[in-house]
């Protein structure tokens, strides 16, 4: 379980920094750069840090996925837009039950 979830970290950071950069090119949100930017590098970093510190990474990605589910659920509901809170938001809640079933299994 422990590979999985290494991967779909991977794959959540990269997407995390594209969209902080699509962000910022679209609307020169420099907000979203940065956020984007090291969230994705803190889930890239989980992800690697599941090899020789299971728990370590474990624990960070679970605190980045529940950071950006904080924070896209703040944003979803008033604004009801699919991109990037809707995405981010899927992404999140799957990338937490990843973690929690990891944690169980570890």
């Amino acid at each position: 379980m422990i590979d999985l979830t290494k991967i779909y970290y991977f794959i959540f950071g990269a997407l995390t920094i594209a969209g902080g950069v699509m962000g910022y090119v679209k609307k020169h949100s420099h907000v979203s750069l940065i956020a984007g930017g090291l969230c994705g590098v803190l889930l890239l970093m989980a992800g690697v840090m599941l090899r020789d510190k299971p728990q370590t990474g474990l624990a960070l990605g679970g605190a980045v996925s529940l950071a950006l589910v904080g924070w896209s659920l703040y944003n979803f509901f008033p604004k009801h837009k699919m991109m990037p809170h809707g995405m981010i938001l899927g992404f999140g809640v799957l990338a937490i039950v990843l973690t929690a079933v990891s944690f169980a299994k570890k």
